[in-house]
């Protein structure tokens, strides 16, 4: 099993620009970040007063316009996470980790892990081996 890690296929968490072939992303967990937001956020924390100034929510000062902007980029994050959650747990089934095994994880049953993810984990499977 190998994790989906092309760069074209993936967005940035945090500015939502998609990810372009010669492009550098970092990632964990699902969330990705690419190389200008890595710089922002470095040069951001460097100094307390820059810091705190963005310590405030962005929604607080965005426009409605901008709050409706921004619902399309939460909702691509929030599928990218999901896949690299099948990917996580078809890397599991691939080391034979049983689906009751699974279910205990998230707190749900073997049969509620399986109904959640087999297709989903079959599906990841069919594109791996046909690739």
């Amino acid at each position: 099993m190998t994790m989906d890690t092309d760069v074209r296929r993936k967005s940035c968490s945090f500015c939502g620009v998609r990810g372009k072939r010669g492009m550098k992303f970092g990632g964990g967990l699902g969330a990705m970040i690419c190389e200008s937001c890595v710089e922002h956020y470095h040069e951001l924390f460097q100094s307390r007063s820059r810091t705190k100034a963005a310590s405030k929510p962005p929604w607080e000062s965005m426009s409605d316009t901008e709050i409706l902007a921004n619902l399309p980029l939460i909702s691509q994050t929030a599928a990218q996470v999901d896949e690299f959650l099948v990917e996580w747990v078809e890397l599991a089934r691939s080391r034979k980790i049983s689906w009751a095994e699974i279910g205990k994880a998230f707190g749900v049953s073997r049969q509620a892990a399986w109904e959640r993810f087999a297709q989903r984990v079959e599906q990841v499977r069919s594109r791996s081996t046909s690739a």
